[in-house]
This record gives C-alpha cells, structure tokens and sequence, in this order.
C-alpha cells in the first residue's frame, strides 16, 4: 500500500510539473519537462536525503562526540526493530527534528541542538521514536522526493513569470496559461505536498508513542517545540520552505488552524490525540523507560546540558550557542555520505 501511494504521488507530481511545462511551452515544453521531472525522480530516489541533509548543514555524530544522543536513537531502533539509521546533528537553536532517507536500511535522523538542550531526556527520546516511526512507516521517502520535485515546480513558476510572456506561440494558452503556472501549479503542488505530509505526521505520532513506551513524553515534547518555533527562526528553513513540511513541527511559523493550508496538524490536536492514547493505556502493558545515557556522557561538559545542570529553558537567550550537542565541539564530523 505504502508502494501504491508513493508511486501515485509521483505521478500526480509529475504531472502537475509536465503540465507547467505544458503551459510553458506547448508540446515541446511539456516533453522537456517530463525528462526533467523523470531524471529528477531518479536523482531524489537516491540523493534526496543527502540534498536535505546538506541544506540544513547537518553533520554526521557518533558514540563519541554525541554519546548521549546516539545511544538514544541506538536503544529506539532496537525497539522498534530497525536498522540502525545514521544520527545527524544541526546547529540551530530551534529546537526541531526531521528523518531523511530511500528506506531503513539507508535513513537517517537529525535533531537540532536547540531540541537537545531544551528538551528532557524523555522528550528527546519521544520526538526521535517519531522520527524513526517515519522510517518505518516509510514516510521519508515519499516527504523528501515530494519536497524536492514541489521545489522544482515553484522554480518553473517562477521560469513561466520571466519567460512565459515572449513564448506566446509555443504557449497554447498564452498569458493566461504563464498565469496558471505562476500560481496554479505551484500552488496544487504545494497542497499535495501538505496533504501527505498532515496525514503521515498523526500516524507517527501514534508509532513513535509505542516505539518510545509513553505518548505523554511526545506530548510534552511537541507542546515545546511549537511554543519555541514561533519565537526562534530557522534561517535554512525559511530559505527552502519546500523542506518545512520533513520536520515535526513547521519551523516556518507557529500554525494555529488545523486547515487545508497548513504543513502540519495543528499541535493541540496531535497533543490531545497522544493524550487519549495514554487514557487508553497505550505503552503501559510493555512500559519502558527512556534510553538512559551512557556512564562515559552522564556528566556533560558545560552548564546547559539538557539532562543536568540548569534547565535550558531557564538559560539567558542571549548566552552564545555551543557549536556541539551538550556544549561539546564534536571530534572528526563528517558531513552527508556521498
């Protein structure tokens, strides 16, 4: 099932980018702009999560620059029984978290250090069990290629605006067809895009609460991130806001109207879903606790570690960002995998 619906989001994509071209340029517009769309399903297939990866500058940790972190994702995969995906770590202050990747067995995950030094371990433990229900669930796929080819179609809008109006007679609408994909097209690409991306993030919701044992913790953790999203910007994000609908919470701005228009669920209701889940006594029968750090990382260096010392919630905002998870510089990062 989960095949069918990706391969028919690409063909509605595709087709939404073949009729830009279309518009375009005719005919042959439209044929430059199916091996277009097909070379860059091609290339989103196995090069999408590397792309987004790099956008949002992210490097590669390990057990030993970022034990904590890591050993939470590494006792949430067993958990859940998956492959070990690559942990990635982003250095911005909004806290925030996205999962990126063709399959399991090629997926990673990323978190900000803003998510790190905000949150609680078992919040953190929570949001990356969503991410990992993502990978699961097979979700990071069908987000990533759709985020890159919506990001695609916004680009020939903007192509039909500066060259659309000399190309009358290869257009078989004229001005009207350059208006259709200035505006139109990205527009419906753009609601496809939110569409998958609203439905999938409840269904995480609901496996990431099991995979981590307690829907509270995801509850707790979401009512964060959005209260911090709608004050703390996200400069990459802003910069390619095809990306915003990967992340767990929109780190464009705070939604509050759970609508057509909107790239995420509106938080109250995911948060009162987790919390019906909890009445329900999900995670209660096999209960478990957060993955605990390691004996070698439970004294972090630094004052705003986010499971000792000082809440970071409480840290003066204009103290200056550690470059590292915990304040720690992390050793020998490696950037996305080629």
């Amino acid at each position: 099932m989960n095949m069918m619906r990706t391969a028919m989001l690409l063909a509605t994509m595709t087709a939404l980018f073949m009729g830009v071209g279309y518009l375009i340029g005719g005919s042959g517009g439209m044929t430059i702009a199916f091996l277009i769309a097909a070379g860059m399903n091609l290339f989103s297939y196995w090069n999408s999560d590397k792309l987004v990866l790099r956008m949002n500058n992210a490097i590669e940790v390990d057990e030993r620059n970022a034990p904590e972190y890591y050993a939470i994702v590494r006792a949430l995969a067993a958990n859940a029984g998956l492959p070990m995906p690559r942990v990635y770590l982003i250095d911005s202050p909004q806290p925030n978290a996205f999962a990126t990747g063709r399959n399991p067995e090629n997926a990673a995950v990323a978190a900000s250090t803003g998510l790190l030094q905000r949150l609680s371990h078992e919040e953190v433990a929570a949001v990356m069990a969503h991410e990992l229900a993502h990978i699961e669930n097979r979700d990071t796929l069908i987000m990533t290629v759709t985020a890159t080819l919506a990001g695609a179609i916004s680009m020939l809008g903007n192509f039909a605006f500066f060259f659309g109006g000399n190309r009358d007679n290869n257009n078989p609408l004229g001005f009207v067809g350059v208006l259709v994909a200035m505006i139109v097209a990205p527009f419906a690409a753009m609601l496809v895009q939110m569409a998958i991306s609203r439905t999938r993030e409840y269904s995480a919701d609901r496996r990431g609460a099991e995979i981590c044992g307690n829907p509270l913790w995801l509850a707790s953790a979401l009512d964060k991130i959005a209260r911090n999203v709608e004050r703390i910007h996200n400069p990459e994000a802003e910069r390619n806001p095809a990306m915003a609908p990967l992340f767990i919470i929109n780190p464009l701005s705070g939604e509050r109207m759970d609508n057509l228009f909107s790239t995420h669920p509106n938080t109250e209701n995911r948060i009162a879903a987790l919390q019906a889940m909890a009445n329900e006594g999900v995670g209660r029968p096999a209960q478990r606790t957060a993955p605990q750090p390691t004996a070698q990382s439970s004294a972090p260096s630094g004052p705003q570690g986010p499971w000792g010392g000082r809440p970071a919630e409480q840290a003066a905002p204009e103290q200056p960002r550690p470059s590292g998870p915990w304040g720690r510089n992390p050793t020998g990062p490696k950037g996305p995998r080629s």
